[in-house]
């Protein structure tokens, strides 16, 4: 059993100076089982997005527009892994609890600004479809490097503005007494719940903010998906309504991994007192791996141009 940083009786109002993290608090024995398949799932990921960004950085016919979005997306993927799970895995092998105040809300920032991040990007991936179906001669002068140049800056500088006071107003939370956090990951309101201070403004703050980026993302993604397929509907050429949607079907693959994932992760903390605590964890831990092992094989695999280039690269290493 993890002991807290200050007995309550005599210094419950010391200063805080770092975390701990306890990962399944109930089941810690599950640690050394677990660290198997998420070690694999994490080399997965980082392999799978590495071949994918250096296929398109070489493969001249994957300079375009929807394949730069889409190495967009393989970086948050990595960046968002490489936040996450080396740090939980070194709690599994090494029990290397400890976490520093910057570290946590480093962390925090990260999580929190990436997620809508991704969303983000698939709103502009599924506009790029919507102008590549609903109005295909003007594609080319729509979307373009500069396009996709303004999106990129746009997705980052919005999502980054809305979601960075979440970390800020928890680190200006006074921290006494205890520091056991949890969680593997310093989530927001695992860390909050530590504080002596009132954490109302920051609980709804997170509400308002994640709800408002990631619902407007999905609104925007659904109106487009309705005009491809009102759109759709009308070709009157045999076969050509099927060869517009298969364009769209990895996209549509990946908005379901996400959504479905994240789905399952608010229902459980809605219901969190009907839910074990080591399934929340387990669940926050895994929407951040198996997006990202999966969104690079679900385009590698469904993507003839993107699997020729594979193919390249590899007879390239030989």
């Amino acid at each position: 059993k993890i002991q807290l940083m200050a007995s309550p009786s005599n210094d419950s109002t010391a200063p805080v100076s770092e975390f701990l993290l306890i990962c399944f608090p109930n089941f810690q024995s599950w640690q050394h089982w677990l660290s198997l398949p998420l070690s694999l799932l994490f080399l997965l990921a980082m392999g799978a997005n590495a071949i994918l960004l250096i296929t398109i950085y070489l493969e001249a016919s994957l300079h375009q527009p929807l394949y730069y979005l889409l190495s967009l997306l393989s970086l948050l993927d990595i960046v968002l892994c490489l936040t996450v799970i080396p740090k939980v895995l070194a709690i599994f092998w090494f029990g290397l609890r400890s976490i520093s105040f910057p570290a946590c809300f480093l962390q925090m920032f990260i999580m929190n600004s990436f997620l809508p991040m991704e969303s983000c990007t698939f709103m502009v991936m599924a506009f790029d479809r919507y102008v590549a179906i609903c109005h295909p001669l003007r594609y080319p002068s729509i979307i373009t490097n500069q396009f996709v140049a303004k999106a990129s800056v746009f997705i980052v500088v919005r999502n980054a503005l809305f979601t960075a006071p979440i970390p800020i107003l928890t680190s200006l939370l006074h921290y006494c007494g205890k520091n056991v956090i949890e969680n593997c990951i310093c989530a927001n309101l695992s860390v909050s719940r530590l504080s002596c201070d009132n954490f109302t403004l920051n609980r709804i703050y997170q509400f308002v903010a994640g709800w408002t980026l990631l619902g407007s993302d999905f609104i925007l993604i659904f109106l487009s998906y309705t005009f491809i397929l009102r759109a759709v509907l009308r070709f009157k050429a045999e076969g050509a309504a099927v060869k517009a949607l298969s364009t769209c079907g990895s996209h549509l693959i990946l908005i379901l991994f996400f959504s479905t994932i994240l789905l399952v992760v608010v229902l459980t903390n809605v219901a969190r007192k009907k839910v074990p605590m080591d399934i929340l964890i387990l669940l926050n831990v895994l929407h951040h791996l198996i997006p990202p092992a999966l969104n690079p094989i679900v385009y590698g695999v469904r993507t003839k141009e993107i699997k020729q280039g594979i193919q390249k690269l590899l007879q390239r290493g030989r």
